[in-house]
């Protein structure tokens, strides 16, 4: 199936050939990623209109919700088609107050894989990644090799095709690597946040896919001066324009933008077609330095 997002290109995710623009899935949990969504049809549509549009990469977690997001997409999207690719993530689980806590220890990841199955309908996750907690949105040094060795266990059983890391190093992605291969890296990357220039580069030459969260900000949505300036010169709007620059930051960088509404994820999806050119890049550089977010 031909796709307006095939503009952007593919990259290898694990063994599957995946378009770079992929979808979020975070958002269509109710407020605070806790509980069910105000509207669940809506969700359900967003997630329908992803896939038609050409989405084959869609990042989860059973403690969205928790179970909420993995529930809606099982009942929105199962039977699942060929190429669609689930990526989810395991190491924390929902306080009963929406707190988001630590759950790493083999137990905890065991299960955690198994709910994941459960409420998506499947025998096999294609890819999973062990989410450190760390500084919440930053990584912090620690040794990992236990958490990937649980992991490379359900890997052997047939549970687990691939295994992803988040929120972790580059001294902590090749530890793992030791144990076994990595399929893909999720970290805070955007405009404002460049802490992983090198590390994003290091993985394209080994050929791992990075995978921006908060490509646009997350809870702290990007603003710039410069931004807008350079989206009103294109004709496009600012988040198309941090997602295109995404896009052209590294060939193995592949967005997951999340949305709880269909023209906000039309919007979004557009920016595969989005082009900069040199200047505007060359402006959009030098974001990193400046004080881009709010608050």
């Amino acid at each position: 199936m031909t796709s307006a997002l095939d503009r952007a290109g593919t990259f290898t995710l694990g063994d599957r050939k995946v378009r770079r623009m992929g979808y979020g899935a975070m958002q269509l949990a109710g407020p605070g990623v806790f509980g069910p969504p105000k509207d669940p049809d809506q969700a359900r549509r967003v997630l329908r209109e992803a896939v038609a549009a050409g989405v084959n990469h869609i990042d989860t977690c059973d403690y969205y919700g928790p179970h909420v997001v993995n529930q809606i997409i099982r009942e929105a999207l199962a039977p699942y088609p060929d190429e669609l690719v689930l990526v989810t993530k395991i190491g924390a689980r929902r306080g009963a107050d929406a707190s988001w806590l630590p759950a790493f220890s083999r137990e905890e990841l065991i299960s955690a894989v198994h709910d994941n199955l459960k409420h998506l309908g499947l025998e096999r996750l294609e890819v999973v990644n062990y989410r450190r907690m760390g500084k919440v949105h930053a990584p912090s040094e620690g040794p990992i090799e236990a958490e990937v060795e649980v992991l490379a266990e359900l890997r052997e059983q047939g549970l687990i095709g691939h295994i992803g890391l988040s929120n972790v190093t580059a001294a902590q992605v090749r530890a793992a690597r030791k144990i076994a291969p990595i399929a893909c890296v999720q970290n805070q990357y955007n405009l404002a946040h460049r802490e992983d220039e090198a590390l994003i580069d290091e993985l394209a030459e080994q050929g791992i896919a990075y995978v921006p969260f908060f490509p646009l900000g997350g809870f702290t949505p990007l603003q710039s001066e410069t931004l807008s300036r350079v989206a009103a010169s294109l004709n496009a709007t600012p988040m198309q324009v941090a997602l295109a620059w995404l896009l052209q930051r590294a060939p193995n960088i592949l967005l997951i933008p999340g949305t709880s509404s269909v023209a906000h994820l039309k919007e979004n999806l557009a920016a595969a077609e989005l082009v900069l050119p040199a200047e505007a890049l060359e402006r959009l550089a030098r974001i990193g330095t400046e004080a881009v977010t709010a608050g």
